[in-house]
């Protein structure tokens, strides 16, 4: 029997269990994190050691990897493989789409040298690896990150040519393909490619943790997320001492509406990263598990995690590198848990008296923007409205003006949503429409990154919800209808469905969808929100 324990127990036991930790630095013999296994030139006697910290690495466990590596330095020096390991790990997250910080840059170059340095002795294939790595960070004073990403791409594509019978070649460039993607290739040529890559290799090795975990990546995407469902079935039990492994496989759970599932790996994820103090994971899978208890209408889980948020935010080092999410992740998610936790129950005055707070990453801020807007419009109140659509005007501008092109455009997206609403309220119907509609082109022609569930609400949605107000129920359940297909399983989707098809008359569609509100929440009452 597992018992569950309440996250802010769990948050309030954390220090003692970390105090604990500190007095033993022994292998823990039930640490499981798959099976893993990279040839290198190293000493022999540190195989085991890297071959864990691989293991790590595809886990996304980064601090824990660069100190797994670190410890096969200390018993073989001139080990070349080490240093890529740990230059890999401080780039950290291959699927972030924020830009690192120039220290971090340069600091991961300087580790890139040193392991192309030792590799210049080794084997051709060490070599290829060093020099891949090295993309990562090469020229970043003027090149930009999604230039190095595939160039990254493009070095391991290269080694694997030269090495086909190296299969951690081959994972890695997977992932690889995945990170380099572009946001606005609706083909998911990259993805697809990725997939069928990592899907041959797990046949043979059902136990590799990176092959589950990149299967989820490469296809975390709405219309391929059907496929990665075996591989986040299994994950969780592949390497559980990972926090990220039992987080991950609620990105493929979001996509396909698996609400339940999704709850009850982010609670593990939670959890073990607030054990291990990844206060930056934890977050992130609170975000994803916020998400998810929204959606089946429990509301007063969500409250918890809204009111724990005080407690990890004075945990959070913004200097740590530890779990796959960074700290950007955790800024990101304590913002979005308030906005999440107001907006998808209609607490317009909630949303309203949100609080921005500044940080290095102004996309976070403006995710409080964009629920103030949207309250303050819901609300009537047409001057803080605009107020806050100018803030998100302001913050666009800025993540342009400083070279972040793909939260450039999140940010205009949710300007256009607000805008629009503030335009309703002033009266403009048809302006409200135009407006909305191009925030729906805009966001349908991108993808969401992989450190949010999904937007706060999705602008389809939103374009329902505006329709339904204004009298054409019609066309509002089209509008619900098809953001179903994207964002299957959504609570205010499907009830916004169920509105329209009553204002319509349609008595068959709407049973049906009050039939999937039940299924959703287990209670055949559907209150407003």
């Amino acid at each position: 029997m597992r018992i569950t324990i309440p996250l802010a127990v769990l948050i309030a036991l954390a220090p003692a269990r970390l105090a604990a930790q500190a007095h033993s630095h022994a292998p823990n013999p039930a640490e499981r994190l798959g099976n893993v296994h990279f040839a290198t030139s190293c000493s022999a006697s540190v195989a085991p050691q890297f071959d864990r910290a691989v293991a790590l690495l595809h886990s996304f466990e980064f601090g824990a990897s660069i100190r797994a590596f670190d410890a096969v330095l200390a018993s073989d020096s001139t080990c070349a493989m080490a240093h890529w390991g740990i230059a890999l790990s401080r780039w950290g997250n291959p699927m972030s789409a924020t830009g690192r910080a120039p220290a971090v840059l340069e600091q991961g170059r300087r580790i890139a040298t040193v392991a192309a340095r030792l590799a210049a002795s080794s084997t051709e294939r060490e070599r290829g690896y060093a020099s891949a790595v090295g993309q990562l960070y090469a020229n970043y004073e003027r090149a930009d990150q999604p230039t190095r990403a595939v160039a990254y791409a493009r070095a391991m594509g290269e080694l694997v040519a030269k090495q086909p019978a190296d299969t951690e070649a081959k994972i890695f460039y997977a992932i690889a393909l995945v990170a380099a993607a572009p946001p606005t290739d609706k083909t998911y040529a990259n993805q697809i490619k990725a997939g069928d890559l990592l899907e041959a290799l797990w046949m043979k090795q059902p136990n590799h943790p990176g092959l589950a975990h990149y299967i989820i990546h490469a296809y975390d995407v709405p219309p391929l997320a059907g496929r990665a469902k075996k591989a986040a079935q299994r994950y969780a039990g592949i390497a559980p001492s990972a926090a990220h492994a039992l987080h991950m496989p609620s990105h493929t759970f979001t996509r396909v509406g698996m609400w339940r599932e999704s709850i009850a790996t982010n609670v593990r994820s939670m959890d073990v990263a607030t054990r291990d103090s990844a206060i930056g994971e934890a977050l992130h899978a609170s975000d994803y598990a916020t998400y998810a208890y929204l959606q089946r209408r429990q509301d007063s889980a969500a409250k918890a995690i809204v009111v724990s948020l005080p407690a990890l935010a004075a945990r959070l080092d913004l200097n740590s590198v530890r779990g796959a999410a960074p700290p950007s992740a955790g800024i990101f998610a304590m913002a979005a848990i308030p906005a999440r936790f107001a907006l998808e129950r209609r607490a317009w005055a909630e949303a309203a008296a949100l609080q921005p707070k500044a940080s290095g990453f102004p996309y976070t801020e403006a995710m409080t923007y964009f629920a103030r807007a949207l309250g303050a419009a819901q609300l009537r109140d047409t001057a803080s409205a605009r107020a806050s659509t100018d803030s998100l005007a302001a913050i666009r501008d800025r993540l342009r003006t400083n070279g972040e092109p793909y939260w450039a455009e999140q940010v205009a997206i949710q300007q256009l949503g607000a805008a629009a609403w503030l335009t309703l309220a002033e009266r403009r119907n048809a302006d409200a429409l135009t407006s909305l509609r191009e925030a729906v082109r805009r966001e349908d022609a991108t993808e969401k990154a992989a450190v949010t569930p999904g937007p706060l609400v999705p602008m389809r949605e939103l374009l329902g919800d505006m329709l339904l107000e204004i009298g054409q129920p019609a066309q509002a359940l089209k509008e619900y209808e098809q953001s179903l297909i994207k964002d299957p399983n959504r609570f205010r989707t499907l009830d916004g469905a169920r509105k329209a098809a009553a204002a319509m008359g349609d008595r068959a569609k709407q049973k049906q969808f009050a039939a999937a509100l039940e299924r959703l929440t287990g209670t055949s009452a559907v209150r407003k929100r």
